[in-house]
C-alpha cells in the first residue's frame, strides 16, 4: 500500500452551519469528493466524524469531516493519523481565515494557528503544526470580531467568490496530491 493523504475540512456538523464562512473548509472536502467521484461520506464512530476513501495511483486519499465542532476538529483528525500512521506531510487541513480576505487563498506548512480554534486543536492533538493547510480567506473590509465573522453566512455576491474559491483549492488539493504541495503552492498563493 502506498501512501496515505489525509484532508481534513475543518467546520461545525449540522445544517445550520451550511453556508457560514467558518464552514468553507468542510463545503470543500465535500466538492472535492464529488468531483473525484470519490464514495459518499460514511459516519465513521471510532474518527468521530464522517470519511469518504478512495484510491489515487498506488496509494489513497481519505476526506475527512469530523463531528465534533471546530474547536474540538483535532479529537478526530488524531484519531485518524494514530489509527492509520499517517505521515504528518501527507496531512492537508481546509479552513477559513479571517486574516486573508474573501478571495484570497494560501497553502502553508508549520505556520502557527493564528488564533483559529479549530486548527489549535489540531495542532494539539497531533503535538505538532508540521502539516499541510490550505487556508481559505473569509475576512472583509469591516472590521468584524472574528468570533461573530465566522458564523456570518456569505451574501449572494459574496458566495460566488467563495464558490470560486472552492473551486481553486479542490484544483489545488488534486495538484498536491498529483505532483506534491510545492507545486500547488505556486498557483494556489497568487
Amino acid at each position: 500500500m502506498g501512501q496515505i493523504n489525509l484532508i481534513v475540512g475543518l467546520g461545525n456538523p449540522g445544517e445550520q452551519f451550511k453556508n457560514t464562512r467558518h464552514n468553507i473548509g468542510r463545503e470543500t472536502a465535500i466538492e472535492f469528493q464529488k468531483k473525484h467521484g470519490l464514495p459518499e461520506f460514511r459516519t465513521e464512530k471510532k474518527y468521530l466524524g464522517e470519511i469518504s476513501e478512495g484510491k489515487n495511483g498506488s496509494g489513497k486519499t481519505i476526506s475527512l469531516l469530523p463531528n465534533t465542532f471546530m474547536n474540538k476538529s483535532g479529537q478526530s483528525a488524531s484519531s485518524v493519523v494514530k489509527y492509520l500512521k499517517i505521515k504528518p506531510k501527507n496531512i492537508f487541513i481546509i479552513h477559513d481565515d479571517a486574516d486573508l480576505v474573501l478571495g484570497k487563498t494560501k497553502l502553508s506548512f508549520g505556520r502557527s494557528s493564528a488564533g483559529h480554534k479549530g486548527v489549535e486543536s489540531v495542532m494539539r492533538a497531533l503535538k505538532s503544526r508540521d502539516f499541510w493547510r490550505f487556508r481559505i480567506g473569509i475576512g472583509g473590509k469591516r472590521n468584524i470580531p472574528a468570533e461573530k465573522l465566522v458564523l456570518k453566512k456569505f451574501t449572494p455576491e459574496e458566495t460566488k467568490l467563495a464558490k470560486k474559491m472552492i473551486k481553486k483549492t479542490t484544483e489545488a488539493l488534486e495538484t498536491t496530491i498529483k505532483e506534491g504541495p510545492e507545486k500547488a503552492m505556486n498557483e494556489y498563493n497568487r
